[in-house]
């Protein structure tokens, strides 16, 4: 457990402020396009091992020891960790969706909108066609959050 503790804290980039320092910006370490699909994968299953994730993956499947390392990779990164079973392992994240989520849509608005949450909206809203339906869901969801 203090292993797992390590790793995340190593992958979140940041100096405590109980310790008089500066704090950096909360930043995960971003993953690659096969590491994100395999985190995907373990959100969706919860807990899986190797085999279990290769098994949810579409056709043409990578080779068992491809995933495997993709798996190790994202756990040297600190996005998952595993429980032995038996003489194997079962992978779980660590990492939750929402956080992942959050930090990706946060380094695209910084990169792309200069920080701008509206300019971002206003972005997708002109290249994309937002129904009105969708529209009203966005405006509860701002008058939810504002109660």
């Amino acid at each position: 457990m203090l292993k797992d503790l390590v790793r995340i804290i190593r992958n979140m980039n940041w100096i405590p402020d109980c310790l008089g320092m500066t704090t950096k910006t909360y930043r995960m370490k971003q993953l690659t396009k096969a590491e994100e699909e395999v985190m995907q994968l373990l959100w969706k299953i919860k807990k899986g091992n190797v085999a279990a994730i290769l098994e949810e993956l579409p056709e043409p499947r990578p080779a068992y020891n491809t995933v495997s390392t993709i798996v190790r990779i994202l756990e040297d990164k600190g996005f998952v960790s595993h429980e032995k079973v038996g003489k194997g392992h079962v992978y779980f994240p660590l990492v939750k969706k929402e956080e992942y989520s959050n930090q990706r849509l946060n380094t695209l608005m910084e990169g792309y909108f200069q920080g701008s949450f509206s300019s971002m909206v206003s972005f997708f809203m002109k290249k994309n066609d937002i129904s009105l339906k969708e529209l009203e869901a966005i405006m509860k969801n701002i008058k939810d959050k504002e109660q």
